[in-house]
């Protein structure tokens, strides 16, 4: 593809719960979905990624693992990844520069479009969105 917006409202998921090394198994789907929907190979993909892992990583350490991976794709990249817990994230108050833990959030808040958090009847989703037109346009990764 690649030579213009996927169709909108193309939705991809992806079950991971039980599955060993859901944060690689995720962030390889993510980047499978950029790549057949021409949103690869710029710098906003590549936080796009990382904005995967991060939201997984949470998932994994703080909310009991993670259920499922969504991607939806349309004027923005919606990434919802679900986990079995109704308690809601919050950025650590003061997180200490070269210690670990803590950042994680911020580098949500900084990366994405937007972000936020929804409990549902099993647990809560926690989504993140980046606009289509960054992801189409962002400057080629490491340049």
């Amino acid at each position: 593809m690649g030579s213009g917006l996927p169709v909108r409202g193309q939705r991809r998921r992806l079950a991971l719960a039980g599955v060993r090394g859901p944060v690689a198994k995720g962030r390889d789907f993510a980047r499978e979905a950029l790549r057949d929907w021409g949103w690869d190979g710029t710098e906003t993909a590549d936080d796009t990624l990382l904005l995967v892992s991060e939201l997984l990583t949470n998932a994994s350490l703080h909310a009991g693992g993670c259920l499922e991976l969504v991607l939806t794709a349309g004027d923005v990249l919606r990434v919802e990844v679900y986990d079995a817990t109704t308690v809601l994230p919050h950025r650590h108050p003061a997180p200490q520069r070269g210690v670990p833990g803590g950042h994680g959030l911020y580098i949500v808040e900084r990366l994405s479009d937007r972000w936020g958090a929804a409990a549902h009847d099993r647990g809560k989703a926690v989504w993140v969105e980046v606009e289509a037109a960054r992801l189409k346009s962002g400057r080629p990764a490491g340049g």
